[in-house]
């Protein structure tokens, strides 16, 4: 059986490597050559080469710390059962559910969501990206995306600012019919923002109409010398109010209220699919490092450990000096599978990464079975693939049957 499922097929897939894809023609070691001067082979191993060094460690280290968390909680039991869990889900069902965390709207995807989320907290959304003034009306650009005034405005002045342009998803969902402004005072400047548009036709450009909207958070300036010197935000009825104008002034709409608003990243990009793919490996595989840590963990000796704290050991010195020691068999273990288990990936590079992304994603299981089966149809190619990919997991798997043999002994 052996010699059938195992030394048959890495003995074929070499001697079929060194012919043509067709399978007629010898070509020796072309294929290889040709592999190491082919730029989808170069991107394939760099990604391989970021697998290894990131994944490996990042699932044992999540892993331990999983594993020795759960024996100091009250609900650890349950605890381990879900970070375990995403192990019952094949890689096809994770690429899938994967596919919607990283949508990139917002309202899809869950990882966007967050951020934006978070980014909502600290910076200023604007309130109405890509309106804008009627063209020839008394704002002008500024030239950094905003508007202001053409000529300067004296203390005292009403100053309507009727926009256009502004997005049905950004009308309020309960619109107000704006209202004019109270006079202004003799230190101050106010005016109305609204949405000078009437449905159906009509109304009058630049006066408000009964049937308009106010256009509430607007944020509007006053400058001099282009530094601010006083500004407010539009109430419910559109109406703002700068107090404590000294002198004359350019009433502006910084680009702030109409600059498109962050949507969140693209997770799938080229820039950081293989980042993205190695965050959903490591949410199905940090269960399966805890398992296997805990059960190492459940077998140290609590007499070294009680000790220790006897003698005055803080629980960070234990951790560092006597439990991880004890435990470094097993993180060796895990490691190492870790490391054959990337070297291998395929299924989540395949699923996640879109066509956009594929090339940028690529890893060498995955260009081999392109080569092989995915249109190329060189299976010359595909087994030279294969058995520079066997190469590299070669020295892993010594290493574990090593160990295997020490441990018996």
């Amino acid at each position: 059986m052996l010699v059938t499922l195992v030394v048959y097929p890495i003995g074929y897939s070499i001697w079929r490597s060194l012919f043509d894809a067709r399978g007629d023609t010898f070509v020796g070691l072309a294929n290889y050559a040709r592999m190491f001067t082919d730029p989808a082979t170069f991107t394939a191993l760099k990604n391989n080469v970021i697998w290894v060094l990131v994944t490996p460690a990042l699932v044992t280290v999540l892993g331990l710390i999983f594993a020795v968390l759960t024996e100091r909680v009250r609900w650890g039991t349950a605890f381990k059962l879900i970070v375990f869990m995403p192990m019952a889900i094949s890689f096809l069902a994770a690429g899938i559910i994967f596919r919607v965390v990283y949508e990139r709207d917002p309202q899809v995807g869950l990882a966007n969501a967050v951020v934006t989320g978070v980014y909502e907290v600290f910076t200023q959304q604007a309130s109405y990206p890509g309106a804008g003034p009627r063209p020839g009306d008394l704002l002008v650009e500024d030239g950094a995306g905003g508007y202001a005034t053409a000529a300067d405005v004296d203390p005292g002045s009403t100053v309507p600012l009727p926009l256009v342009g502004v997005g049905a998803e950004y009308v309020p969902a309960d619109p107000v019919t704006p209202q004019p402004p109270e006079q202004a005072a003799a230190d101050a400047i106010t005016g109305t923002v609204w949405f000078d548009f009437t449905r159906g036709g009509g109304g009058t450009p630049g006066e408000i109409d009964p049937s308009e909207v106010a256009l509430p958070g607007v944020q509007v300036q006053a400058l001099s010398d282009g530094e601010v010197v006083g500004q407010d935000r539009t109430d419910e009825e559109g109406r703002y109010v700068i107090e404590g104008v000294d002198g004359p002034v350019t009433v502006a709409l910084p680009a702030d209220n109409f600059t498109t608003p962050f949507r969140g990243v693209a997770w799938l990009g080229p820039t950081l699919v293989t980042p993205a793919i190695i965050l959903a490996y490591v949410w199905m595989w940090a269960g399966f490092a805890m398992v296997l840590i805990g059960a190492g963990l459940a077998a140290i000796s609590r007499d070294a450990l009680e000790a220790a704290r006897i003698d005055g050991a803080s629980e960070w010195q234990v951790f560092r000096h006597i439990t991880v020691p004890l435990l470094s068999p097993v993180l060796t273990v895990v490691f190492v599978t870790m490391i054959i288990n990337v070297l291998k990936i395929f299924d989540l590079v395949y699923i996640l990464a879109p066509g956009s992304s594929a090339q940028a994603a690529n890893v060498i299981a995955v260009e081999m079975w392109s080569v092989s089966f995915g249109g190329g149809q060189n299976f010359g190619m595909g087994s030279a693939l294969g058995v520079f990919l066997f190469l590299l997991v070669l020295p892993a798997m010594l290493f574990n049957i090593r160990r295997f043999k020490q441990e018996q002994q």
